[in-house]
């Protein structure tokens, strides 16, 4: 894929339709940097964009994908990039479900070792080992279950309702209630209560 011609075609399709970056930034509900990149071909438009992209710039997802106008209409790209998102939707609905159970599972095991080693007869030192080694092994399965939440879906701001995927350590030190989490929204760079969303 050649991003230089593709970010030259969305800048002059952009400039054709007399908007300017932040004004399409706002309209995808992106920041202004991301439409910059596009432009300066150091990036591709997130499968979720593509379809409001093309319907702002009126062209179509062929089009996009070559960096050219086209007198052919290809319905199928349009169809495959469409089943794309829907794909990953249902892989990341599967993620989080699997966090679920892994989360609960790892909890379950974490407590019945712990008593175990509380009421169980058997040296100071093995109790110490049992219960820092399961301590440990806890803490390493709770930050792959914060990585899991990361990448599943988006974080819908609660201020300007912007979806991004928050960095990782940001995520990990946020105060949560479920999978509703206390950030700063990259966007508004207000703090808000955001929740997990999957499209």
């Amino acid at each position: 894929m050649k991003l230089r011609k593709i970010g030259n075609f969305i800048a002059e399709q952009r400039k054709a339709k007399k908007i300017t970056q932040e004004g399409l930034a706002e309209m995808l509900d992106i920041s202004d940097r991301a439409i910059s990149k596009w432009e300066r071909g150091l990036s591709f438009p997130n499968v979720d964009n593509i379809p409001r992209l093309c319907e702002i710039l009126e062209i179509s997802v062929s089009e996009l994908f070559c960096g050219e106008r086209s007198d052919m209409k290809d319905n199928k790209t349009e169809k495959a990039l469409l089943e794309l998102a829907r794909a990953k939707e249902e892989s990341d609905k599967r993620l989080l479900f699997i966090e679920v159970v892994i989360g609960i599972s790892i909890v379950l095991l974490y407590l019945i070792i712990m008593t175990l080693a509380s009421y169980m007869e058997m040296p100071d030192w093995v109790r110490g080992t049992v219960i820092a080694s399961s301590t440990a092994i806890f803490v390493v399965v709770c930050f792959v279950l914060v990585r899991i939440e990361q990448i599943a879906g988006y974080y819908k701001c609660g201020k300007c309702e912007h979806k991004y995927v928050p960095n990782y350590w940001i995520l990990n030190l946020a105060p949560h209630m479920g999978r509703t989490r206390y950030m700063k929204c990259p966007k508004c760079k207000k703090y808000s209560w955001q929740k997990k969303v999957l499209n």
